[in-house]
């Protein structure tokens, strides 16, 4: 079962994701990230990679896309914040957009 983030382990899994461009969504236990790519089909190529990981994980973004723009916010409904799942899933989105 997965588990909402602990105030200790916060630091050491959100850290490098904020240094790499992820932000705490305002009012909200959720992280964010804005994806610009080169053209619409590099974007939604990326959205497809991510999705069959998303799917393998059983954890799926809220993303959306416009053009070559894919703006995604990552939380985990099932524990009302942010999880384990969101960062791993972050890692995944950023090593498939490098």
């Amino acid at each position: 079962m997965t588990e909402r983030l602990s105030e200790e382990t916060r630091g050491p899994l959100l850290d490098p994701l904020f240094a790499a461009g992820w932000a705490m969504v305002d009012g909200r236990d959720a992280i964010a990230k804005t994806y610009q790519f080169d053209n619409f089909v590099d974007a939604f190529g990326w959205m497809t990679r991510v999705a069959i990981w998303a799917e393998k994980w059983d954890h799926h973004p809220e993303w959306s896309n416009v053009y070559k723009t894919v703006q995604v916010t990552l939380t985990t409904h099932d524990v009302g914040g942010l999880s384990s799942l969101d960062a791993k899933l972050a890692r995944k989105m950023d090593a498939l957009a490098g």
